[in-house]
Formats: C-alpha cells, structure tokens, sequence
C-alpha cells in the first residue's frame, strides 16, 4: 500500500507542516477540522505538496529528510513548484 509524505500550508500564517500518512485525503481533512493537536492552532490548511513512496520507513526517512535536513526556503520552493492540479485531482477522488 502505498503511503504520502505531505507539506500542508497555514492559510492563516503560511506556517508548514510536514507529515506522512496511508490515508492522504482523510488525514487533511482531520489537520482541517482541528482533530490534530500539533497543527490545531494554524488551521485552515492547504495541501501544498505530496509525494507517494512504496513504504512506512520510506515515508517516515522522507519526512524526516524535509524537516531536518531542508530550510524552510527551499520547502516554500518545493510548494510553489509544485502541480496543484494533481492536489486538485486527489482531493476529488
């Protein structure tokens, strides 16, 4: 199964959150109902960047590598180039 490491953006403060998940779709609309305690204070959110890998401990080394090992500079980067359209595409799925 496959899993998501995700980069959601306050629309309140345009603070970044990282995560990862097997659920994408039913854990951002828990970041945006207020049901996760770490991004309870910044929401609404916006899905600004995913990507898929084929494991937990992938997810877990690619989340770990996004928050440790890249400034926020080069995260904000990563958002903005990203392709919304495909956020746009799993949201409706």
């Amino acid at each position: 199964m496959p899993y998501y490491v995700y980069i959601l953006v306050s629309e309140v403060d345009g603070t970044l959150y990282m995560g990862q998940t097997e659920d994408l779709k039913g854990r951002f609309r828990r970041h945006n109902k207020g049901l996760v305690q770490t991004t309870r204070n910044h929401a609404p959110y916006k899905l600004g960047y995913f990507e898929v890998v084929e494991s937990r401990s992938e997810a877990m080394w690619r989340e770990w590598e996004l928050k440790k090992k890249w400034n926020t500079q080069r995260k904000k980067k990563l958002v903005d180039k990203f392709d919304q359209s495909l956020v746009d595409a799993l949201l409706r799925q």
